[in-house]
């Protein structure tokens, strides 16, 4: 990806499923100096998403869409364009974007997977690493490929996995560490 030109920040819509606290990390990193991007749209799946009161929180424009529909996915395209948005993060998003999407905005889709990838892609990830007895897992931030979680590595982060764990024990360790390698993946991503 390019680098910024002068200091003009690089519009960025998250979508997200959940809770959305990728998403809170993620805007507090926007409003930080050395940050390259502003958070200027957030899309959901889920009208139930927690993530979405950060929107009337931070005053971010936001669009829930009913993925079902086939047309979805050109409403947001035209959405994205009339945006101005450059660069979407997925924070937990539960839904798999489609070939002609991710052409559209080619090398500028970027996600957070919470496991070591090539390892674990998909689901349950943390009941797999149990029951596979792993000694480390962690997250990986990839850019989007039409595959499913198999897009190029950006950073990841390695977390301990001890005999006690439980899949909740790990999901915190792993969030935790994925609040602070998403901001290092932009920045590395725009060689800050």
């Amino acid at each position: 990806m390019a680098t910024l030109v002068g200091y003009k920040k690089i519009k960025t819509a998250v979508f997200i499923s959940g809770t959305g606290s990728n998403l809170r990390n993620l805007i507090k990193f926007s409003k930080s100096k050395k940050s390259p991007i502003s958070i200027n749209y957030i899309i959901s799946n889920n009208h139930k998403s927690k993530g979405l009161q950060y929107a009337q929180i931070f005053k971010i424009k936001k669009k829930i869409f009913n993925f079902k529909k086939r047309i979805v996915e050109k409403q947001i395209l035209q959405i994205l364009k009339r945006n101005e948005i450059n660069l979407i993060c997925l924070a937990g998003f539960m839904k798999i974007l489609s070939k002609n999407f991710i052409s559209n905005f080619e090398g500028k889709i970027i996600n957070i997977h919470p496991s070591l990838l090539p390892k674990y892609k998909g689901l349950k990830v943390h009941e797999r690493v149990i029951k596979n007895k792993e000694k480390f897992t962690g997250c990986t931030v990839h850019y989007v490929a039409p595959k499913l979680d198999s897009g190029k590595i950006i950073i990841q982060k390695k977390v301990r996995v001890s005999k006690r764990d439980t899949p909740q024990i790990i999901a915190k360790k792993v969030l935790k560490q994925e609040h602070k390698l998403y901001p290092k993946a932009i920045l590395k991503i725009f060689n800050h």
